[in-house]
């Protein structure tokens, strides 16, 4: 290299000199706003900041940075920081202590199950904040997270809680017990005084009490709790009529139908929808050969096929109910007069968007058809020409693999035949051209197996379709196909770098390789995605019979992150029903960030609303069409305080952290959902056209607006 001249060289060296004399610039102030920002990044990142989050969270002299590194605490569900959370339950300020209260219950409600211990310990933390807790808004959500733990201790005081009717607690401990009953099964309920909860239902000013009271008693399924069911059909609430026409659905008998059929009638469509599926369930009660009064009631239902062709879809939701839960052997002309009626509304339909609804709701009961039967025949020909082949086909496999057996003649009610045959008909379906086909024989031949299938689903598990590969590996697992383990080695060589893969991957290593499965699945402990290390835990737990945890790990620097949406900002979702204007919620600006951006990239063009259960949701927002599709990355979960009430918007999620392209709304109020898939807005107009979505309505478009303050 060349020498600077010597008078050059000594004047850069005294300003060297004097430049190192000068004192760095101090850093900024480390304002709240400054650590707001930096928990922001460690949260998303599952980072706990090297035990920084957790200091806030027990010290920081601002209530709304411990507030804030509470929440942190919440969404990244780590065990280790238990003695954090819990700290926050006696906090001097009642802000603190609801965000501890919040941070228990998402705790609680871990992907990865608990360890027993750390439920023990939760159990009383809440139980002792609970009865000395004197903020009346911190002392309800103490009950919601006794509701999501479900351990007989907070069944105990919930119940309790329930008394007086009248009383401050009574509707936030009739919500959390419908919710401990939803996770933990009915039996976790089952002493809970009926007439405490029969208190509930009496007419109130405040129909919340008789919502919660409603809710906790359908989600009990109590055979005693019959005729209070009957009773609160009569409550002029919706939502209250809607869940104990669910609750008769479950626990009723056929000697019900009157009381449902007047509920078909119902101006509501979640109402009539429920009712149209209660009454579907209760056809299965009746003896075989027997006259059978659910399904006189719903023979009826073919007028609301006239209905759908003059534009209101929504009356197509007690159809779809009806198709989706589907009929008994005995209720196949049933089902065939409502096809009839379709064809015959079909030929009056007054838009291109009814002719669809239409279509679709006549292949969705020739699937029903083909479900009683165990094998492809109505869907071959459904749709009046309108339903793509591939669509046609993957819903009538779909359907088929959940037959268990047509009754015997003589048999009871429930019995089926001791044989149900393979599903060889899906064989040659394994090599169609569309995947969605594809992915649908897998699922039959998943749930009914024949040996001919073997090398065909081996094949597949190589194929360039991630989706139909994990299916194919989860199908060869159930196939005992010992000659699959090098195709599904290699696909296993692929989770790490596609984390969905894990799931199926693991179930079939499992199956195929026992405990020579264990170093690849202890390696995944390890991986930096949630969903793979719980995986791993669970595949674990059945392969060794110990219980095997995972540890949490920081993602990479360089995960990808959405910008953040701005508060007040709005996605308009245009769709030929009308169009649907959502709010975003602030609390979850990531979650909220990753949509506009995809909307940006006009991602939901032509995408459909793939899946609508009536009186629960309808979800949108995939590529594919099936329900396994999505943008090709994923973000993390941002739980809010947001409650499920009809109108929510929340993210699909496969297991932690999972979220990217899939959205639901809820027709109905749903609390088993809050605080477990990120509710992240709420419609502010066009819930009419939410309630008249249907399987294959498209979005055309999605625009990113903001709403005035």
């Amino acid at each position: 290299m060349a020498r600077l001249p010597a008078a050059v060289s000594a004047g850069f060296l005294l300003v060297s000199a004097c430049a190192h004399t000068v004192p760095p610039p101090a850093p900024p102030p480390e304002t709240p706003a400054r650590v707001m920002a930096r928990i922001q990044d460690w949260e998303d990142r599952r980072s706990l900041g090297g035990g920084e989050i957790v200091r806030l969270a027990t010290a920081a002299p601002e209530v709304t940075v411990r507030v804030r590194a509470l929440r942190a605490l919440a969404r990244i569900q780590d065990v280790a920081t238990l003695d954090a959370v819990v700290a926050g339950l006696t906090a001097p300020d009642k802000a603190v202590r609801e965000e501890a209260a919040f941070a228990v219950g998402e705790l609680a409600l871990s992907w990865e199950p608990l360890p027993e211990d750390a439920r023990t310990a939760l159990t009383g933390a809440l139980v002792r904040a609970e009865a000395s807790e004197t903020d009346g808004r911190v002392r309800i959500t103490l009950l919601e997270s006794l509701g999501k733990l479900a351990t007989p201790g907070a069944v105990e005081v919930l119940t309790a809680r329930l008394s007086p009717a009248n009383g401050p607690w009574s509707e936030a401990a009739a919500t959390a017990l419908g919710v401990a009953a939803r996770k933990a099964g009915a039996a976790a309920v089952a002493n809970v005084p009926l007439e405490a909860i029969r208190a509930l239902l009496k007419p109130r000013e405040r129909s919340e009490v008789n919502l919660a009271g409603a809710y906790l008693l359908a989600a009990s399924k109590r055979p005693d709790a019959v005729e209070a069911l009957r009773s609160c059909l009569a409550n002029a609430h919706p939502d209250v009529m809607a869940l104990c026409v669910k609750g008769l659905g479950d626990v009723g008998s056929p000697r019900d139908t009157m009381a449902l059929n007047l509920m078909l009638g119902d101006a509501t469509p979640r109402v009539s929808a429920e009712a149209a599926r209660a009454l579907a369930k209760l056809s299965a009660k009746c003896e075989a050969g027997a006259p059978c009064d659910p399904l006189l009631a719903l023979e009826g239902q073919g007028r609301r096929a006239k209905q759908v062709a003059e534009g209101k879809a929504a009356q197509g939701h007690a159809l779809l109910a009806v198709a989706q839960q589907g009929l008994p052997l005995q209720g196949r002309p049933v089902l065939s007069r409502l096809r009839s009626a379709l064809a015959e509304a079909d030929r009056i339909a007054v838009s291109d968007e009814a002719h669809a609804d239409l279509a679709w709701l006549d292949c969705r009961f020739a699937a029903a058809m083909d479900r009683q039967q165990g094998t492809l025949e109505q869907v071959l020909q459904c749709g009046y020409g309108r339903v793509p082949e591939a669509r046609r086909l993957a819903l009538g496999l779909h359907e088929v693999a959940q037959f268990k057996g047509a009754p015997n003649a003589a048999s009871k009610p429930g019995d089926v035949s001791p044989a149900v045959p393979g599903a060889a008909f899906a064989v040659p379906y394994l090599n169609h051209v569309s995947p969605l086909v594809r992915g649908g024989a897998l699922d039959a031949l998943s749930e009914r197996p024949v040996p001919e299938a073997m090398a065909p689903v081996r094949a597949l598990i190589g194929g360039g379709d991630a989706v139909v590969a994990v299916l194919a590996a989860a199908t060869a697992g159930k196939l005992k196909d010992a000659a699959a383990v090098p195709a599904l080695e290699a696909l296993a060589e692929r989770v790490p770098k596609e984390p969905d893969l894990a799931e199926a991957v693991a179930g079939a290593l499992v199956a195929l390789q026992g405990r020579a499965a264990e170093p690849r699945l202890r390696e995944w402990l390890t991986h930096p995605h949630a969903n793979v290390r719980r995986v791993a835990a669970e595949s674990l737990t059945t392969l060794t019979g110990a219980p095997v945890r995972s540890n949490r790990v920081e993602l990479p620097a360089d995960t990808y992150r959405p910008p953040a949406a701005p508060a007040g900002t709005t996605l308009t979702l245009r769709t030929r029903k009308g169009d649907i204007t959502v709010l975003l919620d602030p609390d979850a600006p990531l979650t909220g960030g990753n949509l506009v951006a995809l909307a940006k990239q006009g991602y939901f063009r032509g995408i459909t609303f793939h899946r609508v259960v009536p009186n629960f949701v309808a979800q949108g927002g995939d590529p594919r069409g099936d329900g396994e599709g999505g943008p090709g990355h994923s973000i993390r979960c941002e739980m809010t305080r947001r409650p499920y009430a009809r109108g929510t918007v929340g993210m699909a999620l496969s297991g932690k952290d999972t979220g990217g392209s899939q959205f639901f709304f809820t027709h109905s109020p749903q609390p088993h959902l809050d605080g477990r898939y990120t509710a992240f807005g709420e419609v502010v107009s066009g819930m009419d056209v939410v309630d008249a979505l249907l399987e294959g309505t498209v979005i055309d478009d999605v625009i990113v607006g903001t709403r005035a303050p």
